[in-house]
């Protein structure tokens, strides 16, 4: 769309904003970190911000059953409901969490919109909620946060959603714009921010998202002359001075599962242990964020109350040290994560002594999980190799939060099919040089070409031309380059076409549902090719019958 006249929140643009946000997120983290001033200066808003969003669209496209380009058949009540309930189980930090109970009310109030509803004043009315949600979800809130910067976002949409001609762009632009503007304020509101020279951390994150929504709906940069998602329009000088963290020493986070109606006693129980107390949720799941000096008292509050599960301790102290104290490296030995797409290829991994995270299409794994991975191996040195294009921004965002919080030295490799990775595993050696053993793991991932065979699931046009259900389609190098109508028939042309450039080893992985199509492969390979040596796997990938790498 190029200009405010977008009439609706429809899938498309969810899936849009969602992408746009993640990646924009992604891009500012380190920015935003470094305005992390308030309440505790731990340097870590921005990454918190980043995984909680990225948890959302993660689960949205696992409910939708498919990704951005080709999602599956669903309707926008269950990719809300997916959306918000990913950012409430993901969320992290204080204002992660307070950014989970914004898009968990704007959700609601979105997918209750009938066809009738007027999309500019339902997006109005869903900010205005998400508000209040936030403000009632804090403890104490505190002027001059991502409060202020969301409170001054919804009474612009308000305002705008007045006005009778008024659509849902324009709103949006409306509210993006007053974000910013409450964001250049939020040094007046807060003595802290204005000594460190600083605009609140949360607030900018939030003025991302809301620039992301914008750009999604009406196709514009947010604000003329500047990048969509970069600095915004005041200067950001970096803190100085004296930033130890004061007040109670531990962070405590955890999941929540207990009847809505037992949350006010759990409030009161919290409340007088700390500050920073945020409890967001409803329907039976919830998340809460406290600071406390008795970390055993809040999470007893949380038993008391329900069960409490996925606790997460964090020490301020230590973790501020982390971040301006280099410290020496306690972890020993080298390990490898990998994403592998099914069950069979995950097995193969692990028989080599790499560390799995379950991925493939449909199933990609979030920055969470594999920077879960990275920190679990134990190891001082982690080569990654995320064996999918498209989850190689989560592959390095993990690296990156790994290297800065855990000290561990990471190097991802930008694999992006099975086979690649499988070629890169067969070459490493722990034994030789960090450095050495990512150059031979590299080298042998780019010199295996991959393939692959698929079902188109729905009508499109590819590079290879139109398709319809049902019909098979061959890739190479993640491109459509066949459209046929029998598995076999592509399946051999794939392998020889990669043949065709040469090659001494054809891997063939099988699928879920492969029957014997990669055996037939194999004898085709051995009549045609005595000379190349061929291997087959049982990869139990879904959705891809034959998965091809040639050497």
């Amino acid at each position: 769309m190029a200009d405010d006249a977008a009439a609706t929140f429809d899938l498309p643009i969810v899936l849009r904003f969602s992408e746009l946000a993640v990646a924009a997120l992604g891009e500012a983290r380190e920015e935003i970190d470094a305005l992390n001033v308030y309440p505790v200066p731990d340097g870590d808003t921005g990454t918190n911000m980043f995984l909680t969003l990225e948890s959302a669209r993660g689960a949205m496209l696992d409910a939708l059953g498919g990704d951005a380009e080709s999602p599956a058949p669903g309707d926008l009540r269950t990719a809300l409901a997916a959306f918000a309930r990913g950012a409430l189980l993901g969320a992290r930090g204080n204002s992660g969490v307070i950014l989970s109970q914004l898009i968990g009310a704007l959700c609601k109030r979105l997918g209750e919109a009938g066809p009738d509803d007027r999309s500019a004043q339902v997006f109005a009315e869903g900010m205005g909620l998400a508000t209040e949600a936030s403000y009632a979800a804090v403890g104490q809130p505190v002027e001059g946060t991502i409060l202020s910067v969301a409170k001054a976002a919804s009474e612009a949409a308000a305002a705008s959603a007045e006005v009778p001609d008024h659509r849902l762009g324009h709103v949006i632009r409306a509210a993006a714009a007053a974000a910013r503007e409450a964001l250049a304020r939020t040094p007046d509101q807060l003595q802290v921010l204005r000594d460190a020279g600083v605009v609140d951390a949360g607030g900018r994150g939030l003025c991302v998202v809301l620039d992301a929504a914008e750009t999604a709906v009406t196709g514009r940069r947010p604000v003329s002359g500047h990048p969509p998602f970069g600095s915004h329009a005041i200067p950001v000088p970096l803190p100085s001075g004296d930033l130890t963290a004061e007040g109670p020493a531990y962070e405590v986070m955890f999941l929540l599962d207990t009847d809505d109606d037992r949350i006010p006693s759990l409030r009161s129980a919290l409340a007088p242990l700390g500050d920073s107390l945020v409890v967001v949720g409803g329907d039976g799941l919830w998340n809460v964020h406290v600071h406390v000096d008795d970390v055993g008292a809040a999470v007893e509050a949380g038993i008391e109350a329900g069960r409490p599960y996925r606790v997460r301790v964090t020490h301020f102290a230590e973790q501020v040290e982390r971040r301006t104290t280099p410290r020496p490296v306690v972890r020993t030995g080298r390990a490898v994560v990998v994403v592998a797409a099914g069950p069979g290829i995950g097995d193969l991994f692990v028989q080599a002594g790499a560390t799995v995270v379950p991925g493939g299409p449909g199933r990609r794994p979030s920055t969470g999980q594999v920077l879960e991975a990275i920190v679990s191996a134990g190891a001082a040195e982690v080569i990654v190799l995320p064996n999918d294009r498209d989850s190689i921004a989560a592959a390095e965002a993990a690296a990156r939060t790994a290297r800065e919080e855990s000290d561990v030295r990471v190097a991802v490799i930008g694999t992006i099919a099975q086979v690649q990775g499988l070629a890169a595993m067969a070459v490493h050696e722990p034994g030789r040089a960090f450095d050495q053993d990512v150059l031979e793991m590299t080298a042998a991932a780019r010199h295996a070409r991959s393939g692959a065979v698929t079902v188109a699931a729905r009508q499109a046009m590819t590079t290879a031309g139109p398709c319809e259900p049902g019909d098979v389609l061959g890739a190479i190098e993640g491109d459509f380059v066949i459209v046929g109508d029998d598995l076999l028939t592509v399946a051999n042309q794939i392998v020889e076409r990669l043949l065709g450039g040469g090659g001494e080893l054809v891997t063939l992985v099988a699928g879920a549902e492969a029957d014997d199509l990669a055996a037939q492969c194999a004898r085709q390979v051995e009549s045609l090719h005595p000379t190349v040596d061929v291997v087959v796997y049982a990869g139990g990938q879904p959705r891809y019958p034959l998965l091809v790498g040639v050497e």
